[in-house]
């Protein structure tokens, strides 16, 4: 009987020893089977991943394709997603802050390779290259977080352009032409963190509420706790969305506020290029004009849209809470305004390239009440010069030409009674 017993547990052993997925948490089994059967013709490359997956690193491997999407299981080999998963471990083992997280934050917001519709790049190495070396010295997350936001535009050498060629352009893309808009520069600064541990995921709205636009950027995960920042930073929540931010439609999901989720949520993520299985959701009295004959094309070409396959959280209520908590402790009293300034070339060119940077003198009653730069053409179309005013009060603007020294424009302006106001200035 112990002979028996012995072979059987022997066979059993054996058995477990050429498991497909040894050293593979149980749990990922099912998970695994059913990713390999909706890879196809790729299959061996995602088994390959995982069988040559060092022991401590298999569960991160087989987290990421267990929830890959499809489009990737068929698709990308297994020295991509080793390389990937290697480096992120890296990270891992270097820096304190990494080192300490939960495992369902760094397989979520640390290991992914991709943040939603880019081309898969392989930017993980090149990136752990650049940046460890830029925050090995910090002392903790917060200072890592600002050492690489602060210069990352001078490292990668990419500007916000509305010239580039995809909303979604992946790092690769957007350092190959130095340009992007929010949802690419977004992309290059999540990347970066992730190259160096710390957890980060895109954010973004799919349409405002006052229905000028949307608008991407980037969440980092600090002592449990998520917060944003930007390409072009301000300081950890803070920014210049966040009145838009604020005045979000929980009751509409065109207008929530949605974070990225590498494992699925049960629902989609709905902003940037995402926001399109949301289009039918938009009050067609709320459309703007610009966009109708866009949508009319679409609707009349009989063409579907694509499937979502991005997930995500609805995080409105955490933005509405932190607006209601800025305005709380907002130095505006009754009858102050806070001002959005941005200024044109001309009446023609009432688009992101069409701004221009110049000198904004305010004067009120012929003595100068403040001054400032409005954003150029490489600033993000939703950044604006901000100048504290009176509501409903009268002001002159002077507007100069900082390569003309005799050229200037005069501007009368008078504020009305809401707190909140743009202004749009035409230069010449």
């Amino acid at each position: 009987m112990k002979k028996l017993m012995i072979i059987i547990l022997a066979v059993l052993f054996l058995i477990s020893c050429n498991h497909e997925y040894q050293g593979v948490p149980e749990s990922y089994h099912k998970l695994l089977d059913i990713a390999i059967e909706q890879a196809g013709d790729n299959a061996e490359e995602i088994k390959k991943a995982i069988s040559e997956s060092p022991a401590e690193q298999k569960e991160g491997m087989a987290f990421l394709i267990s929830y890959m999407p499809e489009r990737d299981l068929t698709s990308l080999g297994a020295d991509f997603l080793l390389e990937n998963v290697e480096y992120a471990y890296r990270a891992r083992e270097e820096f304190s802050w990494c080192k300490n997280l939960p495992d369902s934050i760094f397989f979520n917001e640390v290991l992914p390779y991709a943040n939603t519709s880019e081309d898969r790049d392989p930017w993980r190495k090149d990136f752990y290259e650049r940046f460890s070396l830029i925050v090995k010295d910090c002392e903790n997350i917060v200072d890592a977080i600002y050492t690489i936001n602060k210069p990352i535009n001078t490292e990668v050498k990419v500007e916000y352009d509305t010239r580039r060629s995809r909303v979604d352009a992946s790092p690769k893309q957007s350092m190959e032409e130095h340009m992007a808009t929010c949802t690419g520069l977004s992309m290059i600064l999540t990347d970066a963190f992730r190259s160096v541990g710390i957890p980060s995921r895109l954010a973004g709205t799919g349409m405002w509420t006052n229905m000028k636009g949307n608008h991407t950027w980037s969440e980092v995960w600090v002592d449990g706790e998520w917060m944003f920042t930007e390409y072009y930073p301000d300081t950890l929540n803070k920014s210049w969305f966040v009145a838009d931010a604020g005045k979000a439609d929980p009751e509409n999901e065109i207008h929530w506020i949605y974070a990225v989720s590498y494992k699925p949520t049960g629902m989609y993520y709905g902003a940037g290029t995402q926001a399109m299985h949301l289009i039918n959701k938009i009050d067609p009295d709320k459309i703007p004009a610009s966009w109708k004959p866009r949508i009319e094309r679409m609707k009349a070409s009989g063409i579907e849209l694509p499937e979502p396959y991005v997930y995500g959280h609805n995080v409105t209520q955490r933005y509405i809470d932190i607006y209601r908590q800025s305005m709380s402790n907002s130095e505006l009293n009754e009858d102050e305004c806070l001002c959005n300034l941005v200024v044109y070339k001309n009446a023609e060119s009432k688009t992101s390239q069409g701004r221009t940077s110049c000198l904004l003198e305010v004067f009120e009653d012929g003595n100068k009440v403040d001054f400032g730069y409005s954003p150029s053409s490489n600033d993000d179309n939703n950044n604006f010069l901000k100048f504290k005013l009176k509501k409903n009060t009268s002001y002159e603007f002077i507007l100069s030409d900082q390569g003309q020294a005799d050229y200037k424009k005069k501007i009368p302006i008078l504020t009305n009674n809401e707190a909140i106001q743009d202004i749009a200035l035409i230069f010449k």
